[in-house]
């Protein structure tokens, strides 16, 4: 049996990393197409080309007509990335996979579980409106061209290369110094975190899969933590106290109004998702990894990394900003 052809356009970050390299060892015959510049090493057996995927010169030259049965784009953002892809690859792949996102949904949540047909519907966040607009230019071409588009929405995604909560590194730098950080709302709001080796077990069960064409997946964990105890489990494993003190959303999005997507967008919603869909195309998708199991492997990592530990002064000031403004108010205890 001929193994699959799979590009990847980008293939070295969260998502697509953990994706390849399984990919890789299921005997795909996988490649990267991208700038080179990341600080993640691809792994062995792939197969790198180094092109902008802008520069339609350089990917021509590095791409030399190749077909593949799998085409996967990263890094598409905007209705132009998605065109552009169309315009290159139609009738030179089996399929085309789509990273849309599970911000995309309609928001605030209308109710729980998140499935594949919840509305989708973004006022706050300029990026998942995009990533609405790339959904439907695929549609339309589906429809009316029957081109092969598979579309993933995940949610957030992490892995040791990531601090996965608001602040990064910034907010575990202030805890190691004994600072408190600021979460949002009354952190009690429930948030999905997914590892990129589960979520690369489901969006790798569907290469090639001629049920996935024309359809939507999205592929999340079934691990579900409150802000307050994702914010303490990183802490903790970071040997600091978690000193959390709390604002409301709109107060953080006054002082830093460029966050505002992020927070009301996406991240001050509870959100939980019904992944029955993924299953039952790939059985073998069961989320194993939990954040209160790796969180000591993400903060180990980051420390034997100085060059991920990037303190946003910016995020800093922010939180010393907000604290200033919440010094003897109502809501100054700590998470348990």
């Amino acid at each position: 049996m001929t193994a699959l052809k799979v590009l990847f356009i980008g293939g070295t970050g969260i998502i697509s990393s953990a994706a390849s390299e399984l990919a890789t060892r299921c005997g795909m015959e996988v490649t990267l197409l991208n700038r080179g510049q990341s600080l993640r090493t691809p792994g062995e057996g792939v197969e790198v080309l180094t092109a902008d995927i802008s520069d339609a010169a350089a990917v021509d030259a590095a791409l030399r007509g190749r077909e593949f049965d799998v085409v996967a784009d990263m890094i598409a953002f905007t209705p132009d990335h998605v065109q552009r892809d169309i315009d290159r690859f139609e009738g030179r792949t089996g399929q085309y996979v789509f990273i849309s996102s599970a911000s995309a949904y309609q928001k605030p949540v209308a109710h729980l579980p998140i499935t594949e047909s919840t509305p989708l519907r973004n006022p706050h966040w300029q990026y998942s409106r995009d990533k609405i607009a790339c959904e439907e230019l695929l549609t339309r071409a589906y429809r009316d061209r029957d081109f092969p588009v598979t579309v993933l929405r995940p949610s957030h995604t992490y892995d040791k290369w990531t601090i996965p909560a608001f602040g990064g590194w910034t907010a575990i730098d202030r805890l190691r110094r004994g600072e408190e950080i600021v979460v949002h709302g009354d952190g009690t709001s429930l948030w999905t975190l997914t590892h990129s080796t589960d979520f690369a077990v489901g969006f790798v069960g569907l290469l090639g899969n001629p049920l996935a064409y024309g359809d939507t997946f999205q592929i999340t964990s079934d691990f579900v933590y409150t802000w307050n105890e994702i914010y303490s489990i990183l802490a903790r494993a970071a040997g600091a106290e978690p000193r959390l003190r709390h604002a409301p959303t709109t107060e953080i999005e006054r002082l830093a109004p460029e966050r505002a997507g992020q927070l009301s967008g996406d991240m001050a919603h509870s959100v939980v998702f019904d992944n029955t869909k993924i299953r039952r195309l790939v059985p073998d998708f069961s989320p194993s990894v939990a954040l209160h199991h790796v969180a000591r492997e993400i903060i180990e990592w980051h420390d034997g990394h100085p060059e991920l530990q990037r303190v946003d002064p910016d995020l800093d000031a922010l939180f010393a900003e907000l604290l200033s403004h919440s010094r003897g108010g109502a809501d100054g205890a700590a998470a348990p």
